[in-house]
C-alpha cells in the first residue's frame, strides 16, 4: 500500500529546487515474506512533474528503487506560487499525486 506524500518546492536563483518523498513499499520481487513465498513486484513505474499544469518531466524508474524513495530536481526559472505537482503510476495500476506552492 502506498502513503501519502510529502513535496517542497522552493525558489533559487532563476531555478526552483523541488524536493518529494513517496510512501511506497518498492518490492523487487526478489525478497521472501514470512510465509517462505518471494513478495511480488511492486513499484512506481511512471513519475510525472507538472508546473502549473504543463508538464515538464515525465520519468521511468525500476524495481531497482529503495522503499519510499526521495526524489530531487531542480527546474529551470519559476516564480513564487507557481503550483508543482508531482504524480506517479505503479505496476499495479495504483496512483498518487500531491501539489504544493513554490516558497
Amino acid at each position: 500500500m502506498a502513503g501519502p506524500m510529502k513535496m517542497r518546492a522552493t525558489l533559487g536563483s532563476g531555478y526552483t529546487d523541488v524536493r518529494v518523498l513517496m510512501s511506497h513499499p518498492m518490492e523487487t520481487g526478489q525478497r521472501k515474506g514470512p510465509d517462505g513465498k518471494l513478495v511480488p513486484l511492486h513499484f512506481i513505474q511512471n513519475l510525472t512533474v507538472k508546473v502549473n499544469g504543463r508538464t515538464v518531466i515525465e520519468g521511468q524508474t525500476s524495481q531497482a528503487v529503495s522503499r519510499n524513495p526521495v526524489f530531487s530536481f531542480r527546474l529551470k526559472g519559476g516564480t513564487k506560487g507557481d503550483r508543482i505537482e508531482v504524480s506517479w503510476l505503479d505496476n499495479k495500476g495504483e496512483t498518487n499525486r500531491t501539489e504544493t506552492a513554490v516558497a
